[in-house]
């Protein structure tokens, strides 16, 4: 069985909130100072895919991450490789700015990625991304090869040649049944991936790392987008304001409370 896991590199989320800026002149958010990590989301991809190696003989299982970008960080990516998927391969190009693509564009992108790998059975994603949290890549590349999409993915097994998806929904879970090929947006249900030990941090540095640049997966120039941004702006905070409201008793208290919040329009009478 081949699995692709794909997992984007964003910008460490628990940065300071006054490292992120917006650059008017290229119209889009920046990260100052803020190291890159792997999108959490997609890491409990990764790990739902490893959980599938578990269950099966390992050597009938091989899992690809797959990740793409301007500037990929070798050593954030081994983290992947050290929990225990089997090869990296990373698209790298000019035109591959995160915040010049969308979703339709970073899907495009895979999609032709995931062509030129071949066979595949399963195709892993977190339910969004980090970062712009959009949340449409998965179903975008599912559409691009024209194969079944599951979203919201709180456990995922293998049985009969079927992957039997238990999907998380408001009031439970469902079960959905799906052939393979397909692809699976994996929701924060399924857990944190594990913890990788020193051995398998030492065994990750020798596993397979392929590059390729997007006209090597059939891409050139600037992949299409859809979206337009308009522009972006900082909300303006508001100055909180805490007052006592005091009285002789409780009952008193109490009262005055309610007459201050029928006041200020809280409450009606």
């Amino acid at each position: 069985m081949n699995i692709i896991v794909c997992i984007k590199q964003v910008p460490d989320p628990e940065g300071p909130p006054g490292s992120y800026v917006i650059n008017p002149a290229l119209n889009r958010v920046e990260a100052r100072g803020i190291p890159p990590v792997l999108s959490l989301f997609d890491e409990n991809a990764l790990e739902a895919a490893l959980r599938i190696k578990d269950t099966l003989t390992h050597d009938e299982v091989k899992i690809t991450v797959m990740s793409m970008g301007t500037r990929i960080s070798g050593a954030v990516l081994q983290k992947a490789l050290a929990a225990g998927a089997d090869e990296l391969v990373k698209i790298e190009d000019g035109a591959l700015e995160s915040a010049t693509l969308d979703s339709h564009a970073t899907a495009s992108a895979l999609a032709s990625a995931i062509r030129k790998k071949g066979k595949y059975d399963l195709i892993f994603t977190g339910r969004q991304a980090a970062d712009w949290n959009a949340g449409q890549v998965g179903i975008g590349i599912a559409r691009f090869l024209g194969i079944p999409a599951v979203t919201l993915a709180g456990k995922v097994t293998i049985k009969d040649g079927h992957a039997v998806v238990e999907r998380v929904t408001p009031r439970g879970y469902e079960v959905v049944r799906t052939p393979l090929p397909s692809l699976i947006a994996v929701s924060n249900e399924v857990g944190a991936l594990r913890y990788p030990t020193m051995m398998q941090r030492r065994e990750a540095k020798h596993k397979p790392v392929t590059s390729w640049s997007t006209a090597d997966i059939g891409l050139y120039g600037n992949p299409e987008t859809r979206l337009v941004v308009k522009g972006f702006f900082v909300r303006e905070m508001r100055q909180g304001r805490c007052e006592i409201i005091e009285g002789d008793t409780a009952a008193t208290a109490g009262l005055n409370l309610a007459q201050r919040l029928m006041h200020d329009g809280v409450i009606s009478p």
